[in-house]
């Protein structure tokens, strides 16, 4: 059997067992690994780059999706869909490229870098709005999706490098 946290107590040391699944359980019998692993990939290649929102939509439990984020940040799909707008305005020639990928169940982890030339104010930074500074930002993430039984995506949670990110952004120390 093959354990996935999806929850912790306040100590990830210890995690809330209740908060444990068999991740063998929760097998998509219908949808092919590399079918949620294009999906995923899909998904983000229009979240970057903002064309075809219809189809980017198709790809999304759009009223139920959650995101979680460093800090405890939380935000649905519109408010994750408003995020990318304020991305995409403030970067020129952004794209997004999904590394090692690991399926168990309804998740996929994975890498992902999402890469562009910071050359307008970003208004959405986690941080406040940043001047722009003109140098090429990566953004580094470990990500963890899951997907409903219909392959669309549900919830995500990532972790990065906010140190690396701010010191790119030209922010680090301020």
């Amino acid at each position: 059997m093959i354990a996935v946290i999806i929850g912790c107590s306040g100590n990830p040391d210890q995690p809330d067992k209740t908060a444990i699944k068999d991740a063998g359980k929760t097998e998509q019998k219908n949808m092919p690994s590399d079918t949620l692993k294009k999906r995923l990939i899909r998904a983000g290649e229009l979240e970057v780059s903002g064309k075809n929102m219809a189809e980017l939509h198709s790809y999304f439990d759009t009223a139920n999706f959650r995101f979680h984020g460093p800090d405890k940040r939380e935000s649905n799909y519109a408010q994750l869909n408003s995020y990318f707008r304020s991305y995409r305005a403030a970067f020129d020639d952004l794209s997004i490229k999904r590394g090692l990928m690991i399926r168990e169940g309804n998740y996929i982890a994975c890498q992902t870098w999402i890469e562009g030339t910071f050359v307008r104010p970003f208004t959405l930074a986690p941080y406040g709005k940043i001047p722009p500074n003109g140098h090429r930002v990566i953004r580094e993430l470990m990500n963890i999706f899951r997907f409903d039984d219909q392959g669309k995506l549900v919830e995500e949670w990532v972790q990065l490098d906010n140190r690396s990110y701010l010191r790119q952004l030209g922010v680090e120390g301020k």
